[in-house]
Order: structure tokens, then C-alpha cells, then sequence
């Protein structure tokens, strides 16, 4: 019997492209869940040490900022936006 693969989000942000407008299509929808998500998704990308080193937090913290129902602060979302290399405008 074939063994299926567990579907990894990760697997398909393979272009800077895609991530940048995957992150915009979920601040559009306004859902902080989808937000954290989002962002888990696209550090695992990088590298979750290295974007959480990145963002001055340690593994443990940066875990936490992405269980579900947890209520992150700004501050940790905003350090791991800018640690992503990517900024927050308003139009």
C-alpha cells in the first residue's frame, strides 16, 4: 500500500512571490489565527531558529506565539514580520 505524505503548507511557499501574497490574502481576511498561521508557515520556511534568532526570541517563545487561541503581543508578531524582512503599511 502507498503511504500518503502529510501535507506541509511549507512545502508549496517556495517563492517570495507566493509568501508575500499568501500573508496579504490573510491580513485582508482579518483573522488572527490564519495571521499566526500564516506566519509559522513562512518562518518554517526560513528556518524557525533562525527567524525566531532573527526576531530575539527564543525557540520556547516563539513556539507559544503560534498555539492555537493564544494572544500573542503586537511586539512578538511585529519582531517576527521584521524578522521575515517584511513591514506593515497602511494605505
Amino acid at each position: 500500500m502507498t503511504e500518503l505524505k502529510e501535507f506541509d503548507l511549507t512545502d508549496f511557499l517556495t517563492d517570495e512571490k507566493i509568501k508575500k501574497e499568501y500573508l496579504n490574502q490573510v491580513i485582508e481576511n482579518g483573522d488572527l489565527e490564519e495571521l499566526k498561521k500564516a506566519l509559522f508557515y513562512i518562518s518554517k520556511s526560513y528556518g524557525i531558529e533562525n527567524i525566531a534568532k532573527k526576531a530575539n526570541l527564543n525557540r520556547e517563545s516563539f513556539y507559544k506565539i503560534f498555539k492555537p487561541n493564544s494572544k500573542p503581543r503586537f511586539e512578538s508578531i511585529f519582531k517576527i514580520i521584521n524578522a521575515l524582512g517584511y513591514s506593515i503599511k497602511f494605505a
